[in-house]
């Protein structure tokens, strides 16, 4: 499988079912409050370590596949036999400029069902919370503003 194995459709339906937009947050300010950096991840089992991949670069990401070990997920009361999560690759997205400048426009209006509210939730949030730094609440005033729908620029390469 390489990058011309898979469209932005069939990338768009893997991150319905097993992305997300949330935030990570960091370490504490002097005020108390912790930082909160919007970021795009999936998770994938580690078998698919290689298509995880192939969506990075066929999106044009920097970022690194992360790989999460087994944990205990859950254990039987009655036995004590624990239950061990599988292994993960994952790609979490938290760079400003890969954002702004590939994921908004990548998944803009074109998700569906509950991860387009999600999408939309998140963007809303990345400007009300107040968490968020300024240079990220950009973010949010360039979706506000419209940008994501007059200006070719940031739309076109992701035409299908």
């Amino acid at each position: 499988m390489d990058i011309n194995d898979i469209s932005n459709e069939y990338i768009r339906g893997l991150v319905e079912g097993e992305g997300c937009f949330t935030f990570h947050t960091s370490r504490k300010r002097a005020d108390g409050t912790r930082y909160k950096l919007p970021a795009f991840v999936i998770s994938l089992h580690i078998r698919d370590k290689r298509l995880l991949e192939i969506v990075r670069d066929k999106l044009g990401l920097k970022s690194k596949i992360y790989y999460r070990v087994p944990r205990v997920t859950t254990q039987n009361p009655k036995t004590g036999i624990k239950y061990l999560s599988e292994r993960q690759a994952i790609l979490a997205v938290r760079d400003f400029q890969q954002l702004k400048d590939i994921i908004i426009p990548f998944f803009y209006k074109r998700l569906k069902g509950y991860k387009a509210e999600q999408f939309t939730e998140w963007l809303e949030k990345i400007g009300n919370d107040i968490g968020v730094s300024d240079r990220f609440k950009s973010l949010y005033r360039l979706y506000k503003w419209g940008v994501y729908d007059k200006l070719p620029k940031f739309t076109d390469r992701f035409k299908d």
